[in-house]
């Protein structure tokens, strides 16, 4: 790593395992792509983890099982673009996400079986997002059953014993959580080096972008306020949360 990047947050000193855990094939690009494409740049393994099956982000010219596999491929597509090791999918409905316990127990599951040491999801407190719009319920569902997961359960033996007794999955907490889509975040990234990465990876996600042209115009403008459209600088930003990995 570059000696300005040793400076930041994700300066990690050796390579990271970092899992993705989100709702909709596509959130990983939109919401964090350029930051993820840095992390696989620097040598960091990371694998996708997605809630849904996608089946219904489209419109009516095809049926919702046609979407599932259009999107589900455009995801696989755009996580070699990105540089992610796999991608998996929970295959629960589109649309239908609730932070259950049931779903928590699964999240507990996958946590306790990869071992990550940075995890990635969103912020279920963001009810609007800054471009107008309320922001999809199952984001908002994502983000706290992860978050649930985390805290207290995946790190303590006692919460749903019966994956250590049945499956031998030993408790373990992530050492980092890095929350994208936060309303109140406490990190930036400047990420214009690897934003061009993350609008290629979007570009694969071809029945959510619409009009390519039409797309590509509208990333490129969200550089930030203090650069130009000649000179653009990209940023990400996340609510970092650190965990002792031993409790």
């Amino acid at each position: 790593m570059s000696e300005d990047s040793q400076k930041t947050p994700d300066a990690w000193e050796k390579s990271q395992k970092i899992l993705v855990i989100l709702a909709h094939p596509d959130d990983p690009e939109f919401f964090c792509g350029a930051t993820l494409a840095r992390w696989s740049r620097a040598g960091h393994e990371i694998h996708y983890f997605l809630l849904t099956n996608g089946n219904k982000g489209g419109g009516s010219d095809v049926t919702p099982e046609q979407l599932c596999a259009i999107r589900q491929t455009e995801q696989q597509n755009a996580a070699a673009v990105i540089g992610a090791r796999s991608v998996r999918f929970l295959q629960l409905e589109d649309g239908y996400l609730v932070p259950s316990l049931e779903l928590r127990r699964e999240i507990v599951r996958v946590l306790r079986r990869e071992k990550p040491d940075i995890l990635v999801t969103c912020d279920p407190t963001l009810l609007y997002s800054w471009f107008g719009r309320v922001n999809h319920p199952d984001h908002r569902a994502a983000g706290q059953v992860v978050l649930d997961a985390v805290f207290p359960a995946a790190g303590n033996g006692h919460f749903f014993p019966e994956l250590l007794k049945n499956e031998g999955l030993q408790p373990h907490t992530p050492r980092e959580v890095w929350v994208s889509l936060a309303a109140s975040p406490t990190v930036t990234l400047d990420v214009t080096d690897t934003w061009e990465v993350k609008m290629n990876a979007l570009k694969e996600h071809k029945s959510q972008i619409g009009d390519p042209l039409t797309f590509e115009q509208r990333m490129r403008s969200r550089h930030t306020e203090d650069s130009t459209d000649e000179a653009p600088r990209y940023e990400e930003k996340f609510r970092v949360l650190y965990f002792n990995a031993t409790t």
